[in-house]
């Protein structure tokens, strides 16, 4: 896919917006899977690690789309 518009319906829509979409919800489960394993009980900050969580997730997604094995 790499950083191509994707055009819906006549509307030319930026990628990042589903690489963000995908890097939320991986962001999200992977929140949830941690929170359950540590039980809230671990020393950080969580603004910090939830927005530090989805800009690594949703960077993992572009590099993942970028590749050019998806093309």
């Amino acid at each position: 896919m790499g950083l191509r518009e994707i055009a819906i319906g006549g509307i030319y829509v930026s990628p990042l917006l589903l690489y963000a979409a995908l890097g939320f919800l991986l962001a999200l489960s992977l929140r949830t899977l941690l929170y359950r394993l540590i039980r809230h009980d671990a020393p950080w900050f969580e603004a910090w690690f939830d927005a530090s969580l989805f800009i690594i997730a949703m960077a993992g997604c572009a590099f993942l789309f970028s590749l050019s094995i998806w093309h």
